[in-house]
């Protein structure tokens, strides 16, 4: 359904790092940088996260009740997500990584904010 995401950050190198840690635990190759334009790229054959200086000048902000959820193979595939966006300097939020229960679904969820305050979630769907 989506070609790509885009977050925007107040340090592009800051945020790589942080982006690079995390999107490893997925698969997905080192950010592609673009000096010029001031944006990461991590690319996938489902689609792209671009992470950015926000193209009108202003400083990035976050959206409130938004989520960026990343689809992982297993339990520990987003626990592991989870562990290297607080190594990278992320912030874990809401409850702990872990199972929840939703009627009959049954999901490992993952929650943390990344260095300018953009919400991820990892999600298994056991």
């Amino acid at each position: 359904m989506f070609s790509h995401i885009l977050v925007g950050t107040n340090d592009v190198l800051a945020a790589k790092k942080f982006y690079d840690a995390v999107m490893e635990t997925l698969g997905i190759t080192i950010g592609e940088l673009n000096e010029e334009k001031q944006r990461v790229y991590y690319r996938s054959p489902n689609g792209s996260l671009i992470v950015t200086k926000p193209i009108d000048g202003n400083p990035a902000s976050v959206g409130n009740g938004g989520t960026i959820g990343f689809k992982c193979a297993s339990a520990e595939q987003a626990k592991a997500f989870h562990d290297a966006a607080i190594v990278a300097g992320g912030t874990s939020i809401e409850d702990p990584p872990g199972w929840r229960v939703n009627g009959k679904k049954k999901m490992f969820l993952a929650y943390v904010r990344d260095l300018d305050g953009n919400k991820l979630n990892a999600i298994f769907h056991g």
